[in-house]
Order: structure tokens, then C-alpha cells, then sequence
């Protein structure tokens, strides 16, 4: 196996291009790039200093990866821009590097992110997360396992989006939303359990069913978040999933996203 890279794209010779690895016209790869086995980059992609691209990706034409973080607080410190493996960028998408001495961006292994999606500085999102076009991520948000995202949603700052979570095109997040939850809207709330994706991901009717009783007992019952929140294990025992949502909840600094009753359009938290 061999490197395959077009005569006009400039690639620096100091950069780690492994076996395998096509590298288009018009790419830039700048001095401190790794880049992975069996990854290509499409036209016109630009890999940046302080980046490392796993196995196996794919960056289509005119994607940026290593850019400045566009944050007041950055003062040049060497910090990273991370793509694992198997990672999937569609045309025209950002990932910032990091804020902070040695701190991250990463996509973790298997995410797809489509065209024109902005990942901000300390982002973390994945693994095997799906982004539809023109998704803004600000700064510090995360994003747990397989959580799918439609077009043009905007993330608020260190918003926290849970595992298996499904978030509507065109939300505006401001709060963090749950593990396994389903969330739309101007600003974002939540309409039910993630039931479809969670289906697809291959949990049981049982677990499912589990899953909304909880959500049911935290935001349906007759006392407040907070009180539910304490009693969880009181009523659910030691159950699976309980306390991946209870530290969740507890945990972050953007509150939870309330849950939306067409008939109570205000939740007790």
C-alpha cells in the first residue's frame, strides 16, 4: 500500500501520513498533522496544525479541521482538534481546536457529520453520532453516544445532549437534554422518550418501557424535580439506566431541558 497524494495539494513533509491515505487536489496539510491508515481527504480540505485524523475517515471537499477556537480566552496555548476512527465529514464542515493548555476537540470513532456543521472549541461529540446539515455547536457542549441531530439545530455553551437522544431540526438547545429523550423546539423541550432510535439501537420493549417510567415519576409526578430526583431509587430500586439519568440530571451547568405537556406547558423543576 501506498500514499496517494494529488500534485496540487500541499502537504508538509513533516506531517504522519500513514499507509494507505489519499490526499486530493488542493488539500492543505499542515507541519503537526497525523493522519490515520486508509483515510481520504477529498478537494480542497485543510488539516491545520495541532490535528490528529484517525483510520479510516473520510473528509469531503472543502471541510477545515485545526482551526483557531474562536474564544476570547485563548492566547495560542497548544491545544488539539481530534477526529477517531471512522469519522465522516461532508463538505464545508469546521472543528475548532481547543481552549486551553492541551485540552481537546474530538469526534469520537464512527460519528457522521453532514454538510456545513460547526463543531466549537471543546466540543466533544460521539461515539457514532449522526449531525445533519448546518448544526452549530458552541463551545464545551457534549454529546453522549448515537444521539442524531436534524438540520440547523444551534447547541447553547456547555449544553450537555445525553446518549440515544434525537433532537428536531431547527431547535434552539439551551439546557441540557436527558439521556434516551426526544427534543424539539424554539427553545428546545422535551416530547417523549427517543423511542424509535432507541428501537434501532436494539433496546427491549422492557427496557423502554423502564426508561419512560422513570421520565414519567421525574417530571409527571406531584412533587418537584428535585425532591423526584431523591427518591428515584426509592421507587425504581436498583434499576438499569436509573443512575446514569439520575447523575446526568444532577450534574452540568445549563439545568435540564423540562419536558412539554400540551396540557401544562410549565413543569415543576
Amino acid at each position: 500500500m501506498t500514499v496517494h497524494i494529488h500534485p496540487t495539494a500541499l502537504v508538509s513533509k513533516k506531517a504522519q501520513i500513514s499507509e494507505d491515505v489519499t490526499i486530493g487536489p488542493y488539500c492543505i496539510v499542515e507541519d503537526d498533522v497525523v493522519i490515520g491508515e486508509g483515510t481520504k481527504l477529498e478537494a480542497f480540505v485543510h488539516a491545520r496544525d495541532c490535528v490528529r485524523i484517525g483510520k479510516n475517515c473520510r473528509l469531503f471537499e472543502h471541510s477545515v479541521v485545526g482551526g483557531l477556537p474562536q474564544d476570547f480566552d485563548f492566547k495560542g496555548e497548544k491545544s488539539w482538534a481530534v477526529l477517531e476512527d471512522g469519522v465522516t465529514l461532508r463538505e464545508n464542515v469546521t472543528v475548532h481546536r481547543a481552549s486551553g493548555e492541551d485540552k481537546k476537540t474530538v469526534i469520537r470513532e464512527g460519528s457522521f457529520l453532514m454538510e456545513g456543521v460547526h463543531v466549537a472549541h471543546n466540543v466533544v461529540v460521539g461515539p457514532n453520532c449522526v449531525i445533519a446539515n448546518k448544526v452549530g455547536l458552541a463551545g464545551y457542549v457534549t454529546i453522549g453516544e448515537g444521539a442524531v441531530f436534524g438540520g440547523m439545530v444551534g447547541v447553547h455553551q456547555f449544553v450537555r445532549i445525553g446518549r440515544y437522544c434525537m433532537v428536531g431540526g431547527l431547535s434552539k438547545v439551551v439546557r441540557d437534554v436527558p439521556p434516551f429523550t426526544l427534543a424539539d423546539g424554539h427553545p428546545a423541550t422535551i416530547r417523549n422518550i427517543n423511542v424509535v432510535g432507541l428501537r434501532r439501537s436494539g433496546f427491549s420493549d422492557e427496557e423502554r418501557s423502564l426508561i419512560k417510567r422513570i421520565y414519567r415519576f421525574l417530571f409527571r409526578g406531584n412533587m418537584p424535580f428535585t425532591e423526584a430526583l431523591s427518591k428515584l431509587e426509592e421507587s425504581f430500586g436498583d434499576s438499569p439506566y436509573l443512575g446514569e439519568i439520575r447523575d446526568f440530571a444532577r450534574s452540568g451547568k445549563r439545568g435540564i431541558t423540562p419536558w412539554y405537556f400540551p396540557e401544562k406547558k410549565e413543569i415543576d423543576q
